[in-house]
């Protein structure tokens, strides 16, 4: 028997990771698990080090940064995903997005991590690395990664009843 009771869904508030959210949500549904919806604000200031003359305009712009970031990731929660899924928006400021998130999983016992990925060919994977693929390799539970668009087994529940019909 499968028991999932955390499920975790990175976003980057991209189109893949609104399909990652939406899968997130109704495998939390079936399985009554909490909804964890985490995103990863990348930390500006640690990027200027020896550049002292932006200090004060990189504080300001991170905290803007964080302030939108946070705003838009409590939008992606509604009542009903906090009620019924007991969701949790988590922010966090890193330079390495997937070492926060495999951190945040191992420390809350994330028991499957919903993704999405962007499908970038193998040289710009080369180059730029990607969260998706680090969090896979290095994941303590399942990890589900999705694309966008591509084949969907998430059906709207009208549509679902005529399917099966």
């Amino acid at each position: 028997m499968i028991v999932l009771k955390n499920i975790l869904v990175a976003t980057d508030f991209g189109d893949a990771a609104e399909v990652a959210l939406t899968y997130g949500r109704e495998l939390a549904r079936n399985f009554g698990a909490t909804l964890h919806v985490v995103h990863v604000v990348d930390d500006l200031a640690s990027r200027m080090v020896g550049y002292p003359d932006y200090g004060p305009n990189l504080v300001r712009l991170q905290s803007e940064v964080v302030a939108a970031a946070r705003t838009r990731l409590e939008a992606l929660l509604s009542e009903e995903d906090r009620r019924v899924l007991h969701a949790k928006a988590v922010l966090f400021e890193s330079q390495s997005p997937a070492r926060t998130i495999l951190e945040y999983a191992r420390e809350e016992h994330i028991d499957a991590v919903v993704i999405g990925t962007h499908g970038r060919g193998k040289i710009a994977q080369l180059f730029m690395g990607s969260v998706a693929e680090k969090v896979c390799r290095y994941a303590p539970c399942p990890v589900l990664t999705v694309r966008h668009p591509e084949h969907e087994f998430v059906l709207p529940d009208a549509l679902q009843i005529v399917t099966h019909a």
